[in-house]
């Protein structure tokens, strides 16, 4: 019995050698053809994440004067009657209308002339003599304030960090902290969106999103998108989408047709900050744009409506700033961006309201002036 014993107790290493090489062998062939699918996909999920870019910040950004948007003024009506204005020349008149001039049309008693058709049909109080004898008016110095407060070319604002104060339900009551950063680095960009619920050491929950692609003349062009999300006691989820120059790989693999202007998650909030500092005119309430958005699993037009212009109380003062708000409702774990963008701050968000479902928000409220890095 005990030679027996020790042959099994001597056999039991091998025994588990073995074991372990057949478990090393299944998962190895698992991860190679969990590989070659996801290339047949079209995904490329295996990739890590973007390395984030490393900036400088040096100062912060200081409130100015936002941009003054003059009313359109309405047309004046037209005149019921335009008389004939006189003719310097009978020459100049055909023969067939001479008679017709000869003797003016006399208005109505009940419609009075208007200034400018008693103007026009005034004689000539200046003769070639005087009007080359008349003084060159001075320009008007409204005039030139106008020119020399002209609207510049947009140029791409450097490496900007906001960091908010996050507040939000997420089963339950929870608290944490936000920042939104855009980097940019020649033509390229760079925006990362980080959501951290807890303590930033040990989160309970954060999702980062990220957006890389190039700077145009109509705005951003993304090329990538990455979302990672990371809940305690969970595996970290992790989406990707390509966005090429034809098409939308989505985060399955499935592509879609590339629409002009695209954005993602994470650029549109740049895109319409750079949207509203082009044209500052949609910052009204009432207006409204839109903005085709690649979400993980589809592409689809978003319109966001601007809705009443508020207060907002942050810690270094009072700023007035605009509500945007998709025109939508949360469904199938889409994130619903609402913002509050300041003109006084660049069109920059300074606070953010993210719904996922009616019991998963967050509520950003800016927490200090946005960071600016060295130019």
């Amino acid at each position: 019995m005990d030679a027996r014993l020790t042959g099994r107790l001597r056999a039991t290493p091998r025994r588990r050698a073995a074991l372990l090489a057949l478990v090393l062998g299944v998962l190895g062939v698992h991860g190679c053809v969990t590989r070659q699918l996801a290339d047949r996909m079209g995904a490329f999920s295996v990739v890590p994440m973007p390395q984030r870019l490393q900036v400088a910040y040096v100062r912060e950004l200081q409130p100015t004067a936002p941009v003054v948007i003059a009313a359109v003024p309405k047309p004046p009506p037209p005149p019921k009657r335009v008389a004939r204005a006189a003719v310097a020349s009978p020459e100049a008149v055909p023969p067939s209308e001479a008679a017709a001039s000869a003797v003016p049309a006399e208005p109505a008693a009940s419609e009075p002339v208007p200034d400018v058709v008693v103007a026009a049909v005034e004689p000539a109080a200046s003769t070639p003599d005087a009007a080359a004898s008349a003084p060159t008016p001075e320009p008007s110095p409204v005039a030139v304030d106008n020119a020399a407060s002209a609207p510049a070319a947009f140029e791409w604002p450097g490496s900007t960090r906001l960091s908010y104060v996050l507040t939000g339900n997420f089963r339950g009551h929870v608290d944490g902290e936000a920042q939104v950063e855009w980097i940019r680095d020649g033509n390229r960009y760079q925006v990362n969106v980080d959501v951290i619920i807890g303590l930033s050491f040990a989160p309970t929950a954060s999702r980062r999103l990220s957006s890389e692609g190039q700077l145009t003349a109509d705005g951003l062009y993304p090329t990538r998108y990455d979302q990672l999300t990371h809940v305690m006691l969970r595996d970290d989820q992790r989406v990707a989408m390509q966005l090429l120059p034809d098409a939308v790989v989505l985060a399955n693999g499935q592509r879609r047709i590339r629409w002009p202007g695209v954005q993602d998650t994470a650029s549109q909030f740049v895109q319409l900050t750079w949207l509203f500092t082009t044209q500052p005119q949609k910052l009204r309430t009432g207006e409204s744009v839109e903005i085709p958005l690649a979400l993980p699993y589809r592409v689809e037009p978003w319109t966001y409506d601007v809705l009443e212009e508020e207060t907002l109380y942050t810690t270094f003062g009072e700023v007035q700033a605009f509500r945007v708000k998709p025109r939508r409702q949360p469904r199938g774990g889409d994130l619903i961006p609402e913002m509050w963008i300041a003109p006084s701050m660049r069109y920059l968000p300074l606070r953010i309201r993210i719904h996922q479902d009616a019991d998963t928000w967050v509520d950003l409220m800016i927490k200090r002036k946005p960071e600016l890095a060295a130019s």
